[in-house]
């Protein structure tokens, strides 16, 4: 039986909301360093001004997205 059957789909859709939120975030930052060649400008270049605003909401909603769509599938879906 699917272990993911007995949950509910918001705590499945919440879980995998989180968990890409963590890697999207550090793959970013982590690809934003290795372009720069410098902490302080990737700094400079995600988090400035108004930017990190644009860099919360771009995570929020890949989140949100990712994981009605992952609950949605491992719910109701996968066998």
């Amino acid at each position: 039986m699917n272990k993911y059957k007995e949950q509910s789909f918001f705590s499945l859709a919440l879980r995998f909301g989180l968990i890409i939120i963590v890697v999207a975030s550090l793959l970013e930052i982590g690809f934003s360093v290795l372009k720069n060649l410098s902490f302080s400008m990737m700094v400079e270049h995600i988090f400035s001004d108004g930017k990190w605003k644009f860099f919360i909401k771009k995570l929020a909603v890949l989140s949100v997205i990712y994981g009605v769509f992952m609950a949605g599938y491992y719910k109701f879906i996968k066998k």
